[in-house]
């Protein structure tokens, strides 16, 4: 439970206390083994031919192969100015789904070098992919959706899977700025979140109810990311993942808090959402095949 995991990229009530807390987050930077681990897994796309598949294929594949890799709560948020933080030795669930996007982003361009690596993980997790202070990092996960679909990482087809108006408006993060260490060191930058919190309430936002998950499954494909929606006022996703299909039924891979490491879940997707209280429905977007050139 944290920015990315009570969440679609802020922290949740829990994580709001427990960020203010010196945790493993603060030591664990970037080393030397997250670019052996990089070189792993392109050998793996290698082996695999993932550059033929699909890019929902080859994320499921490379998502799998992250399963067992521990939890890392807040694993973005290390010390000083905002940059481009590297860990795929611990894994929350966005930097989950992040990273298995990236590697496939990367294998289906042809470009499987750690730099190559670093330029699409950034160009996804930051608005116009570029890093300009905290404020651009994609916070929100509605926020982060939509600024990718507008640039043709993804597509948001909540709406055409039957979804229905999210009313939930987003504001955790200005009306909670001890919570987060870049707020309390930077009050300008609250003016800054609270603006991209309107922009976010302004626009028309759909979600999927659970009590019509079953129905709609088999329509989700390999590799379709999903926000979990919550009704917790103030944010608008507690948990994201992406549906892995094996035979013939529906599944969520992702990092939970609970499992404390990567895993598919042993329930099809409607159970495991009914199993969840706090989890309302969900959003969902279907990464495309990236352009080269």
């Amino acid at each position: 439970m944290d920015r990315r995991a009570f969440l679609s990229a802020v922290p949740t009530l829990w994580s709001a206390v427990a960020l203010s807390t010196p945790g493993p987050w603060l030591r664990m930077p970037q080393e030397p083994g997250d670019e052996e681990i990089c070189r792993s897994k392109f050998e793996l796309a290698v082996n695999k031919d993932l550059s033929s598949a699909s890019i929902g294929d080859a994320m499921v594949e490379i998502g799998r192969s992250f399963i067992g890799t521990p939890y890392l709560a807040h694993a973005l948020e290390v010390p000083g100015e905002e940059r481009l933080v590297v860990n795929m030795r611990g894994l929350d669930c966005v930097s989950f789904y992040e990273n298995a996007l990236t590697f496939a982003r990367c294998v289906k361009l042809g470009r499987t070098t750690f730099e190559d690596y670093r330029e699409q993980l950034q160009w996804i997790r930051y608005r116009d992919g570029k890093i300009d202070g905290y404020a651009s990092r994609l916070h929100y996960t509605s926020d982060y959706f939509f600024d990718n679909a507008r640039r043709g990482t993804w597509m948001d087809v909540t709406k055409d899977l039957g979804g229905e108006v999210f009313v939930n408006s987003v504001s955790f993060m200005s009306k909670h700025p001890d919570s987060y260490r870049q707020l309390k060191e930077k009050p300008e930058l609250v003016a800054v979140i609270a603006a991209q919190e309107k922009a976010i309430n302004e626009r028309t936002r759909y979600y999927i109810p659970k009590g019509n998950m079953k129905a709609i499954e088999d329509r989700l494909r390999n590799g379709d990311i999903l926000g979990t929606t919550t009704d917790v006022p103030g944010l608008d996703t507690s948990h994201t993942g992406i549906i892995v299909k094996q035979n013939g039924v529906t599944k969520f891979m992702h990092a939970p808090l609970a499992g404390k490491k990567v895993l598919i879940s042993d329930r099809p997707l409607h159970e495991y959402l009914a199993g969840n209280k706090g989890q309302t429905g969900i959003m969902v977007v279907r990464p495309l095949e990236p352009k080269k050139g």
